[in-house]
């Protein structure tokens, strides 16, 4: 069985994923369906929508399974 990596990031953030914090509520998915694909994998697309709207998403996760931390390049 092959493992994937939960660290994904399109430069602007980078977010981690923690399966086994995960409560399968779904609030990402459903709240910003475009970035948190529940079918494919990766499941995470960060290209998929502006870095602001997936950090108001990723507060939402009630298990605390996903986070995130803004890249700084200065």
């Amino acid at each position: 069985m092959e493992t994937y990596k939960n660290v994904f990031t399109n430069g602007e953030i980078t977010v981690t994923y923690e399966p086994c914090k995960c409560i399968h509520a779904e609030k990402c998915a459903k709240g910003l369906s475009e970035v948190f694909r529940t079918t494919v994998i990766p499941w995470i697309n960060l290209d998929a929508s502006n870095a602001q709207r997936i950090i108001r998403q990723i507060k939402k996760c009630p298990s605390g399974a996903l986070q995130y931390k803004e890249n700084n390049f200065a």
